[in-house]
C-alpha cells in the first residue's frame, strides 16, 4: 500500500472517529503529504472539526479543504435581516460605542 494511500486511510479514520463529523459526507485525497478534505457539512463548527481532525494525523503535511458548508434551509436569512439583527446586537453591547449620524 502507498504511503499516500496509507495517509487517507488514517485520516478518513479520523474523521469516522470524530464525534461531532459526519465523515459519510467528506471525501478525502493524500498527495506527498498534502490532504484535499471535499464534500459538504451542515456548519461551520464541523468544518472547524474536520480540518483539526485531519491535521491530527501523523504524515499530514498540509490541508487544503474544499469543503463547503450546506446550512439548514431553516438557517438561511435575507441579508437585511441579518444587517437588522447585527445592529441590534451592536445596540445592546455596552462596549460598543454609540454611532451618531450626521
Amino acid at each position: 500500500m502507498s504511503s499516500d494511500n496509507q495517509l487517507q486511510q488514517a485520516v478518513l479514520a479520523e474523521l469516522k472517529w470524530e464525534p461531532s463529523v459526519t465523515a459519510a459526507h467528506i471525501g478525502v485525497a493524500a498527495n506527498a503529504g498534502v490532504v484535499t478534505l471535499s464534500g459538504y457539512v451542515g456548519s461551520f463548527a464541523e468544518k472547524l472539526a474536520a480540518e483539526t481532525a485531519a491535521r491530527r494525523v501523523k504524515g499530514v503535511k498540509a490541508l487544503a479543504e474544499e469543503i463547503e458548508v450546506r446550512l439548514p434551509f431553516a438557517a438561511k436569512k435575507p441579508d437585511e435581516e441579518i444587517a437588522a439583527a447585527a445592529l441590534d446586537r451592536l445596540a445592546w453591547d455596552v462596549s460598543v460605542p454609540l454611532m451618531r449620524s450626521r
